[in-house]
């Protein structure tokens, strides 16, 4: 089983010097957070990249500057590399180094991308963990269950129940989750405008039973239900953190006698998988979710093929 390196941990984990930084990272990274507005989270894993690639080319290309480095620089970067990384993140390393030399050869500071036809270790497809129905039905029930046995009050018993039925009712990621604001809720259409990765904007259809959860968390807990207003709150009415729906997942997954090592973002694959099982089309699920590619999408058509052929095996006397 592979096991991921610390950036760093064979080269040493000392700092970058100013000049490298202030010459050729700053810009960099400053493009990709306020022109291509990537993420803090995808800005960050960039720069760890950077870093990373920066102190083996101290010692595997003999310190020489970034304009001359060769392709065979890079290769042997990214032969080494699967010695210290598991093959996911050499990937993600090389996504970063990609950009950066594109960047800085559009500027003309670099005359070539030296990682132009290096390979890549193949990454193995890894189909995602999702929740049946039923399970779904279970995980959904946990705040009521708590809330009927005295175990917890009201407005946390709502308020998980609301986290819940809007992770899975909308498809969200747990940071559209949290960032949600009133101002971003149609109650009339039932549907939340999220903000998403690179800060594209779309339209969520969040399901009846979630709009009831919200309608009714809203008229009886919601100290604030101005536009600017946070939707989720902790008891003291400050927007809640993914730390804490991270938190609740956990003990309604062990409620519902559920693998304790689901994430929340299992609820996002549980919702494209159940749409596509019903007959979603998968162009309109792509949306939904939110994906700049559709061949983020298909890997959820494994279930519904899985569930073709199980309807096949049952049905067909030639099965």
């Amino acid at each position: 089983m592979e096991s991921a390196a610390q950036p760093g941990e064979r080269f040493g984990a000392e700092k970058l010097p100013a000049s490298v930084v202030t010459v050729w990272l700053a810009p960099f990274l400053e493009f990709l957070a306020k022109e291509r507005r990537y993420s803090a989270y995808t800005v960050r894993n960039y720069r760890q990249a950077l870093e990373d690639f920066w102190r083996w080319k101290q010692q595997g290309a003999d310190g020489r500057d970034f304009p001359a480095l060769t392709t065979r620089d890079l290769r042997d970067f990214v032969v080494e590399g699967q010695r210290r990384f598991s093959r996911r993140t050499l990937h993600n390393h090389a996504s970063g180094l990609r950009a950066f030399f594109r960047y800085w050869q559009r500027r003309g500071r670099i005359a070539h991308n030296p990682l132009t036809g290096v390979p890549l270790p193949k990454l193995e497809q890894k189909l995602p963990r999702f929740l049946t129905e039923s399970q779904m039905a279970m995980l959904l029930a946990g705040p009521q269950r708590l809330l009927e046995n005295q175990t917890l009050d009201e407005f946390t018993a709502a308020r998980d129940r609301l986290v819940l039925e809007l992770l899975y009712g909308g498809g969200l990621r747990v940071s559209e989750l949290v960032a949600l604001n009133y101002g971003a809720i149609d109650f009339e259409r039932g549907t939340a405008r999220v903000l998403g990765k690179g800060k594209k904007e779309r339209i969520c259809p969040l399901g009846r039973v979630a709009m009831e959860a919200l309608r009714s968390f809203r008229s009886r807990h919601a100290p604030h239900t101005e536009a600017g207003a946070p939707v989720l709150i902790t008891a003291q009415g400050r927007r809640l953190p993914v730390l804490a729906v991270q938190r609740l997942m956990k003990r309604y997954l062990a409620l519902a006698g559920l693998p304790m090592d689901l994430s929340p973002h299992k609820l996002r694959h549980s919702y494209a998988t159940h749409l596509l099982n019903a007959g979603a089309d998968l162009r309109a699920v792509q949306e939904l979710l939110g994906h700049a590619k559709l061949t983020s999408t298909q890997i959820y058509t494994h279930t519904s093929v899985a569930r073709l052929k199980e309807i096949y095996r049952k049905a067909h006397p030639r099965a």
